[in-house]
């Protein structure tokens, strides 16, 4: 009797750490993964599924640069299953998933290369890796293959349908690369202005030039001779656009375009949505209907 007693107990004791041998899941039963900022959200949704609860670290409509981490925010990243970040974007991020999630980080940029960002002055001294790597839709493609195969680390049960909906997102970006290179095949200019130097991969993918007012840092303010700079390349290839982005002052591009008799339009460097109906697709779109208008393309 005591031997059935102690079997009808253990029995089911080991099922159920044999079933728990997995990911730890959330109340819910999905896998908790915080994602540094929204094109990190995006693509981990779309890969995860309704397999995992995604936390964006960084709030809609927030400026993800200079992120500051609440202590809650610093709880989620330790009891997360998997952070997903951009080394050396937020400094912030960095530092809490290094002490709080050790083992549990995956690191976008071990992806894809990072290249160096272009300086806009002689007074901007960033030499740092240009973060913004989402503005190429190959290299996101890239990034949602590797986040596959770590999420079928973390939770091997459920490989197969990683794998799955990765292959799926793969595509779709591959056919959104298309349409950008369609779209912008055949243009009057080239050279795109911007507010800041957030479109390297973008420009590079697509054969554009990009003319920066400021460097990377969407914060950092243009010495006189940098705006001057500008306004006479704007003039010498005819734009008739000044770009700037949604999360940060128009003011230094309602500037330029004043100085050389243009307009201002937004292109989105997509490091967060202010549009809760938006996502990466209709963004993107967005920015190539914009890309278009301003360069003078013409449809092939």
């Amino acid at each position: 009797m005591m031997r059935r007693l102690l079997t009808s107990l253990l029995v089911p004791a080991v099922l159920a750490a044999l079933a728990g041998c997995g990911a730890p899941a959330s109340a819910d039963g999905r896998i908790p993964m915080v994602a540094a900022f929204y094109p990190l959200q995006f693509v981990s949704e779309r890969v995860g599924g309704d397999l995992v609860r995604v936390t964006n670290l960084t709030k809609p409509g927030a400026e993800p640069h200079d992120v500051e981490l609440s202590p809650r925010q610093v709880a989620r990243i330790s009891d997360a299953s998997l952070a997903v970040y951009l080394h050396g974007f937020q400094p912030a991020v960095d530092d809490a998933i290094k002490q709080n999630a050790t083992g549990k980080g995956f690191d976008a940029a071990d992806a894809v290369t990072l290249e160096h960002a272009e300086e806009s002055d002689e007074h901007d001294h960033e030499h740092g890796a240009d973060p913004h790597v989402w503005l190429d839709p190959t290299l996101l493609a890239a990034i949602s293959d590797r986040l596959a195969a770590r999420l079928a680390q973390v939770d091997p049960a459920h490989a197969g349908d990683y794998t799955a909906r990765a292959a799926t997102l793969h595509a779709q970006l591959i056919a959104l690369d298309g349409e950008f290179a369609a779209g912008l095949a055949t243009c009057e200019r080239r050279e795109l202005v911007t507010s800041h130097t957030a479109f390297h991969y973008l420009a590079e993918r697509y054969h554009l030039t990009q003319i920066g007012i400021t460097g990377v840092d969407p914060e950092a303010e243009p010495s006189p001779r940098r705006l001057a700079e500008v306004a006479a390349d704007a003039r010498a290839h005819g734009t008739t656009t000044i770009f700037f982005e949604t999360l940060v002052s128009p003011k230094v591009a309602e500037t330029i375009a004043r100085e050389v008799g243009a307009s201002t339009a937004v292109l989105d460097p997509l490091e967060g949505l202010t549009d809760p109906d938006a996502d990466y697709f209709s963004v993107m779109r967005a920015n190539l209907s914009a890309l278009t208008t301003a360069l003078g393309c013409e449809p092939s």
